[in-house]
């Protein structure tokens, strides 16, 4: 099954990216964000195909090296800027690569990185897809600018990743009265991490911090 693993990752991973040359027609940031939020479901594979820490590891760390080479050269051209704005794409694989030694390897707990990794994956990914639809103000944090819609579909969905997380691993905790500031807060506070990181870090900043804070809360 370990081995099956990494040959249906790949398999996944190079569909992703072929198909991204449809959404490349439409613009090249549209085919980007369709490979950042689609590499999201590959958290569904590792959990389901592998029981081995380092089979989980073995493809993000190979995309770390993959992925790095191409930001240098420009050899996957769908997934890169056209003027480069930051290591977006290593940290997106460094983040998977963390979160597989962690949820695989010290917790062996494989849907541990799966909220994380969505939160990333479908809440940054559609925050920028939103911002750009959607005309609404912008506003600055530090080096990065961010638009008042693309904020707000990060929280949303953050939240409902969030409440999903503390349904499934504390089922009694949302009877309790006080589990909706609970929610409401984390999805704040991660919101806050992808507004005030720049330069491709909210690829590392969002998965890795959601993943501390969900672990916190117990």
């Amino acid at each position: 099954m370990n081995f099956l693993g990494i040959l249906v990752s790949y398999v996944y991973i190079a569909f992703i990216i072929v198909f991204a040359k449809i959404f490349e027609k439409k613009g090249k940031e549209i085919s980007r964000k369709f490979i950042h939020i689609m590499l999201g479901n590959w958290w569904f594979i590792a959990m389901f195909f592998f029981t081995n820490v380092w089979f989980a590891i073995f493809v993000p760390a190979t995309f770390v090296i993959i992925n790095y080479l191409s930001y240098k050269k420009d050899i996957i051209k769908v997934m890169e800027r056209d003027v480069q704005d930051g290591l977006g794409t290593v940290y997106y694989a460094l983040s998977l690569l963390i979160l597989a030694v962690v949820s695989f390897g010290v917790y062996k707990q494989p849907s541990l990185g799966l909220i994380p990794n969505l939160i990333m994956a479908y809440g940054d990914g559609l925050a920028a897809v939103f911002g750009k639809l959607i005309k609404s103000k912008r506003y600055k944090l530090g080096d990065t600018k961010k638009s008042f819609a693309g904020s707000l579909a990060m929280f949303v969905i953050t939240l409902l990743l969030v409440g999903a997380y503390l349904i499934y691993y504390h089922p009694g905790f949302w009877q309790t009265t006080h589990w909706p500031i609970v929610a409401v807060l984390l999805a704040f506070a991660i919101t806050a991490l992808e507004a005030t990181s720049g330069k491709g870090t909210d690829n590392i900043t969002v998965p890795l911090g959601s993943l501390i804070m969900l672990l916190l809360v117990g």
